[in-house]
């Protein structure tokens, strides 16, 4: 039976942590990455530690198998991944609602992945849908960045409800900033 709940301990954060290996940028052919979409960030085990003790992530489990997972990267945790600091520098100049993001209380998705065996199952709404329940009392939204030729994570999350709020190209791709309100 899948559930969704919090991350509880550290075998699942090395759950999180094998996942992720397989579905890196550059792991897969460029037609899969293209059909099935890709991960761009690498995370090592204290920074997740670190990540998960500020906000605990969400996965999906079927039994003991992981199906999926989705971080939450607090304010925080943008000195821990060094790649990711321009994406929290722009939310200095990002409006939402004639406000700068940054008047907000809100988290960014850390990153999501589902297994490439549940995908269809809907686990990566179960995911969205539990960091809602989880975290919607506490925070107006959830942002991310997604690569623009990523497009079934682009898909995945307007079907969520996320809506594209800014646009831009760094030395790496093409991003779309997305954000799902929860006010």
């Amino acid at each position: 039976m899948l559930l969704a709940r919090p991350v509880q301990n550290d075998h699942e954060l090395h759950q999180i942590l094998e996942l992720q290996q397989l579905y890196l940028r550059g792991k897969t052919t460029n037609a899969e990455e293209k059909e099935q979409g890709f991960l761009t960030v690498i995370h090592d085990f204290d920074t997740l530690l670190q990540m998960h003790r500020l906000e605990p992530g969400v996965i999906v489990k079927d039994d003991e198998t992981l199906a999926g997972y989705a971080l939450v990267m607090t304010r925080g945790c943008g000195e821990m991944i060094p790649e990711l600091l321009p994406m929290f520098d722009h939310f200095d100049h990002i409006s939402y609602q004639n406000k700068p993001v940054n008047d907000y209380s809100f988290y960014v998705m850390g990153q999501i992945c589902v297994a490439k065996p549940f995908r269809g199952q809907g686990i990566f709404d179960m995911l969205y849908e539990e960091h809602r329940n989880l975290y919607g009392n506490k925070y107006d939204f959830i942002v991310t960045e997604i690569s623009t030729s990523n497009r079934r994570s682009l898909r995945a999350h307007e079907r969520v409800g996320f809506k594209p709020v800014y646009q831009f190209r760094d030395e790496i791709d093409e991003w779309s900033v997305v954000l799902w309100d929860w006010s």
